[in-house]
């Protein structure tokens, strides 16, 4: 473990220098030293120095001795805990570390080389007697908080060591070990983060296989230790020893074997905070989010009923607990625990990167922005947090700033995956199409089957007029994913070659056309949608599919009205109602859209949260009216159009309680404010002032489910668009044949729009969006709608029938 070894020497050495007056401690003067030095490029105020000073040393204040300050044991701990970045620091200090006295470091002959010594150095009396346990093994043994206690468990460490060694020899013998490098790999938690698309983690990943007669003979020996640990001469010694078990197998990556471990100390000692905390890091790094975060919970409420004993681990449960729910989703959950995390330690920049990355997640851009700020004022190098700081900007609208800050972040990592791709998005955005595509060529040189930026590529390329390149790049992407979105795109690059089309403006791959206003759009036929409503029930359907509440059918919103028990509480106005808190809102959604994986359930999220909960929670208190909410989402659920208007109506009323607690009728004024509310979110047009007109005196009376609807089905005022909206539902997977746009020259899906003098084609957004093609220039167009060929066809016979009768 020699990584381990030098980096205990590095942070020895960082002591040393600093420990000017060689009392064995850091005083405040000394530790603030220390704080500048290794960030030269920050220029702290007193008042920051002293903030930083007095969160050490109540934080660590277990590790201070008396005027001396700080200890070496607490100076490891803070590096242990994710405050500082010992190679950063030493790097920056301009230390150097000579082999021979990491050699003389190493201890007497035959106690083992420095590969072997560990990463806690301690210099009091009572551990240099033990300095030959230290040296033969990992830095958590001789931890003071994580370490081995009896004497036994040092044979049992020593045998398991053995073992391991011994499956490893065999393994890689055999060839079938992946991704041997053990000492890169460090603990899980505050050191490092747990997110899942981690280059570190799936570089660093070793992969045991698991099923050959090696594996199950050393799983057979390792049951014998488990045994000897079980037969132990007390509880707390069993403890011990399966605790060091789990702690070795977790170090060498074995991490199903060291979870069985961790589980046993739990059914041991079931109150103590360690088991449950490390069983819930081999969780998560197994894929079972949901069973880490039930592991991390269980661990948050022993730290906190243990007092102050379990301080210093809280924090990480917090952040542990935090990446577990963004695992499953969670983000808005995942918020509240890192942001304890950076209360309880205001210099953990990791916490403030993950807190500002899940409020970008959720769309929460200007409170993003201030964490990850935060983040990278505590660690100035940390590309990770550059990165995610220059999204948040870019969705600000500062593209320029946020250009500087995703270079910053390629130039700290210049294989940085996620800021090549999302420059080459920003890019593409503004319009910049050779830029773009020489970003999706540089992710792509990282990654190679990354065939989101391979079909970026093509667009960018299409964008900056290489038809021929943009062809062979979709071909690409085609080979990497059989999408049928692909599909359509390769077909779209057809067209553009049989017709030999420039755009309009030569850029975007349309044919010439004319933006004609709304007036002169007329339609054929009661069937045919009006331009302007089909404009806003595309917006609404762009929606619901981010959403995904499409996939939600009503019945299940209620179901889960039935069900949940919502307390009755009171808002500023002192009216009573069934409010929530907004992660609470987050589970009940994750049970309503159960099926969809966690990144999709992430962005489903932040649309709801940037559109719904942040209208109805405009003072920022984060709670939001629960029976509001489901009356807001239930027209755009699946199911029946009139079981959709049911459900809201039953929103409403489950919403509007007395101090009871029981349902009472619902008021006209309530329904009122509810379609104004419902307008202002799905059609934005006379925006929230709509919301705070006051037309005198309000209305108490009553109304049914049968005036209620004819509220809702007002063209004008109500929530007509519904019909429009469950119409594209059910027609967006229709294909039209061979028929393409004579705009955007893409097969067309869906509704499709016929003009009955110049028989030309439309799709559903070039209709909306009122352009036609610039050779037909007419008075008027009249359109008429048809939602499959097959109702094309069948209005042809007629039409045929017709003229013969006629002629006739």
């Amino acid at each position: 473990m020699a990584a381990r070894g030098s980096r205990a020497e590095k942070v020895r050495m960082i002591f040393q220098q600093f420990d000017s007056n060689r009392d064995g401690g850091l005083n405040r003067s000394e530790m603030a030293a220390l704080v500048v030095a290794v960030n030269p490029r920050v220029r702290f105020s007193d008042e920051q120095i002293n903030a930083i000073l007095d969160e050490v040393f109540k934080t660590y204040a277990e590790f201070i001795d008396g005027d001396s300050g700080l200890t070496l044991d607490g100076l490891v701990r803070t590096y242990d805990d994710g405050a500082g970045d010992v190679d950063r620091d030493f790097d920056a200090l301009g230390l150097s570390i000579e082999p021979s006295a990491a050699a003389e470091k190493s201890g007497p002959a035959g106690a083992g080389g420095s590969d072997d010594a560990s990463s806690s150095s301690v210099v009091d009396e009572r551990m240099q007697v033990e300095s030959q346990k230290k040296q033969r093994t990992a830095a958590w043994a001789v931890s003071p908080n994580h370490g081995i206690v009896f004497d036994d468990t040092w044979k049992t460490v020593d045998d398991l060591e053995i073992l391991v060694k011994r499956l490893k020899a065999k393994q890689a013998k055999e060839g079938k070990l992946k991704g041997d490098n053990f000492d890169a790999y460090s603990d899980a938690g505050w050191s490092r983060e747990l997110g899942p698309s981690s280059a570190d983690m799936s570089e660093k990943r070793v992969h045991w296989n698991e099923s050959g007669h090696d594996y199950t003979v050393f799983v057979k020996e390792l049951g014998v230790l488990r045994s000897r640990a079980d037969g132990a001469r007390s509880r707390e010694e069993a403890f011990d020893g399966h605790m060091a078990i789990g702690r070795v197998l977790y170090e060498h990556q074995l991490f199903k074997e060291a979870l069985v471990s961790f589980r046993r100390a739990c059914e041991l000692q079931p109150v103590d905070v360690r088991p449950h905390f490390r069983a819930g890091n081999c969780l998560y790094i197994l894929g079972r989010c949901k069973e880490a975060k039930e592991e991390f919970l269980l661990a948050v409420e022993a730290a906190e009923a243990g007092g102050n004993q379990w301080g210093y681990l809280l924090p990480q449960i917090y952040v542990n607990l935090g990446i577990a729910l963004e695992g499953e989703g969670l983000v808005l959950s995942a918020c509240e625990y890192y942001r304890e995390a950076a209360i309880l330690c205001p210099t953990h920049f990791r916490a403030l990167k993950l807190l500002g990355s899940a409020l970008f997640g959720v769309g929460e851009y200007r409170a993003a922005v201030k964490a990850l700020e935060e983040a990278i004022f505590l660690k100035p190098d940390y590309a990770d947090a550059h990165c995610d700081l220059a999204s948040a900007l870019h969705s600000m609208g500062e593209d320029e700033r946020a250009i500087e800050v995703f270079q910053r972040a390629i130039d700290l990592k210049p294989g940085h995956v996620d800021a090549l791709y999302n420059l080459g998005g920003l890019y593409m955005d503004m319009g910049r199409y050779q830029r773009a595509s020489e970003m999706y060529t540089r992710v792509l040189a990282v990654w190679p089957n990354h065939w989101r930026a391979q079909l970026n590529k093509a667009v960018s390329l299409l964008g900056a007029g290489e038809t021929e390149d943009a062809k062979k790049a979709l071909k690409e992407a085609l080979k990497m994913t059989n999408r049928v979105e692909l599909h359509d795109a390769v077909a779209h690059l057809k067209q553009l070659q049989k017709k030999k089309l420039k755009g309009n403006g030569g850029s975007n791959g349309e044919g010439p056309f004319l933006v004609i206003e709304a007036s002169k759009f007329k339609t054929v036929g009661e069937k045919t949608t009006m331009r302007q409503d089909l404009a806003t029930a595309l917006e609404i359907r762009s929606f619901q599919r981010v959403t995904r509440l499409g996939r939600c059918d009503v019945e299940l919103l209620t179901k889960e009205m039935g069900k949940n028990d919502v307390p009755v509480s009171y808002s500023g106005a002192g009216i009573p109602e069934k409010s929530i808190r907004k992660p609470n809102l987050e589970e009940i959604l994750r049970r309503l859209l159960s099926s969809l994986k966690p990144e999709t359930f992430q962005g489903a999220i932040k649309a709801i949260n940037e559109r719904i909960l942040s209208t109805l929670d405009q003072s920022g208190s984060g709670r939001v009216n629960l029976g509001m909410f489901y009356a807001l989402i239930a027209p755009i659920c699946g199911g029946n159009p009139e079981k959709r208007k049911q459900a809201a109506f039953d929103a409403l009323l489950w919403r509007s309680v007395n101090e009871s607690g029981s349902i009472s009728q619902l008021r006209k004024a309530d329904a009122a404010g509810y379609i104004k509310l419902l307008r202002a979110i799905y059609i934005p047009s006379g925006g929230m002032s709509e919301l705070l007109e006051v037309h005198g005196e309000v209305d108490t009376s009553t109304i049914s489910l049968s005036e209620f609807l004819v509220m809702f089905n007002d063209l004008d005022w109500g929530f007509g668009i519904l019909s429009t909206l469950v119409k594209l539902e059910d027609g967006d997977r229709n294909r039209h044949g061979n028929h393409v746009c004579s705009v955007c020259r893409y097969p067309i899906i869906g509704s499709r729009f016929k003009e009955m003098k110049s028989h030309f084609s439309l799709c559903n957004q070039c209709y909306s969006e009122g352009k036609v093609p610039s050779t037909f220039k007419q008075e008027e167009y009249r359109f008429k709608e048809y939602g499959s060929e097959a109702d094309a066809v069948k209005d042809k016979c007629v039409c045929f029938s017709l003229q013969s009768r006629d002629e006739s």
